[in-house]
């Protein structure tokens, strides 16, 4: 990419790192972005995937997707939302309308035929990790559709309101905020308003790069395009023909570049990442994403399961994925964080897929990094074997030698 990124392929790829991008007032949204306006004009903008296409797409290839904690409990909470949100079935789904988490959490109650805590914590869990990624908001004992709802396609709408029909009604449909029903409809006619009510089309951003193909070759570069976007895992160049034929592949490359990406290649096989120049710009824009808390588990993560087992000749020098999972126990030790803290630092890196829990036999196992690092450019692993360096031992005649080159530039 250019050295200065433009601000569409900026956008993009801050709605990919921190979620839907708010607008001004009468603010477009950057072209292949939906527009979610709101009463008072300003709204947010969220990417829409080429040619209508959806990570479903990964299925159909056998490609696996990135792994979503308690996916099961999720999908379950996440239609219990849509059950209690979604009203008026001849409408599209999103905004709808506020419904309280309580009448949420009955109506999964009701699906799962459960009523003891551990179900509890874990549709609340789910809330939250829907929360996160923006499929519903959350707030004040009140949960809403969230952006992301309003990328369901058309053709979905039949197959999601026939599964509306088909879940239970909740135990108590009489459930309120506050027991004042005047104040339960300001709230909720606030809430919909900061939520949003309009969806409006995005301009096509690829419609110029991929005319030039037929049906056939068209269909690859976007298949192409959504696998290296949302597998788990670098996919084998062999099975897509964009990704083989270097035409193909030039092509794709420039679909990535204005939404900030770019393709990375692991021997035979290919992922996307942030370009360079983007993930420095985003860099400048403003403080990390990652708090204190969370920068300091992902780094006691890497030195223990990347730089120590490197040290020792048991990992290659170009990796950044271990099988030395680092123990729950080393993290409370050296972080010295209470434990709220630390697994909510944990939660939060599992969630961005920086760090993945794993068993160990009959050992409680720990943390190792996460799908994430497949995605680094050449140039951000430099970086990050440099941030490691200054981390794992700011003493050091290696340290000493980072600093100085850096001094340099």
């Amino acid at each position: 990419m250019a050295e200065h990124p433009g601000p569409a392929a900026a956008a993009h790829a801050r709605a990919r790192a921190g979620g839907p991008v708010r607008l001004g007032a009468a603010e477009p949204a950057p072209p292949g972005m939906m527009r979610l306006t709101r009463a008072d004009s300003t709204g947010e903008a969220l990417p829409v995937w080429p040619d209508g296409v959806t990570p479903a797409l990964l299925e159909e290839h056998q490609v696996p997707p990135v792994a979503v904690e308690r996916s099961g409990e999720t999908r379950r909470v996440l239609a219990a939302v849509l059950k209690c949100c979604w009203h008026d079935l001849s409408a599209d789904p999103w905004p709808g309308r506020p419904a309280p988490v309580d009448l949420v959490l009955d109506t999964y109650r009701e699906l799962i035929g459960r009523t003891d805590d551990l179900m509890r914590n874990w549709a609340v869990g789910a809330l939250r990790r829907l929360h996160d990624s923006a499929w519903v908001v959350m707030g004040d004992g009140v949960v809403t559709l969230g952006p992301r709802c309003a990328l369901w396609p058309v053709e979905s709408h039949a197959q999601l309101q026939e599964l509306v029909r088909r879940l239970p009604d909740p135990a108590r449909p009489e459930l309120t905020v506050v027991p004042d029903d005047d104040l339960v409809a300001a709230g909720q006619s606030a809430e919909a308003s900061e939520a949003g009510g309009r969806a409006e089309a995005a301009v096509a951003e690829f419609d110029d790069l991929l005319s030039g193909y037929d049906e056939r070759r068209r269909a690859e570069l976007v298949a192409a395009y959504m696998v290296v976007e949302h597998a788990a895992e670098p996919v084998q160049e062999v099975r897509f023909a964009a990704l083989r034929d270097p035409a193909l592949r030039h092509t794709l490359g420039e679909m990535l570049a204005r939404r900030g990406r770019t393709l990375i290649q692991h021997r035979d096989r290919w992922t996307s990442g942030y370009d360079d120049a983007v993930a420095a710009r985003l860099g400048a824009e403003g403080p990390a994403r990652l708090g204190v808390s969370e920068r300091a588990v992902l780094t006691l993560v890497l030195v223990h399961s990347v730089a120590i087992p490197r040290a020792e000749g048991l990992l290659p020098e170009d990796s950044w994925l271990s099988p030395h999972p680092t123990p729950a126990d080393e993290l409370r030790r050296h972080t010295q964080l209470p434990i709220g803290e630390l697994e909510s630092a944990l939660r939060v890196l599992r969630h961005a897929g920086l760090i993945s829990q794993v068993k160990a036999g009959e050992e409680a196992g720990g943390y190792v990094p996460g799908p994430q690092f497949h995605r680094l450019t050449p140039a951000a692993r430099r970086r990050l074997q440099e941030e490691l360096i200054l981390a794992a031992g700011p003493s050091t005649p290696l340290a000493a030698a980072v600093l100085a080159r850096r001094s340099a530039r």
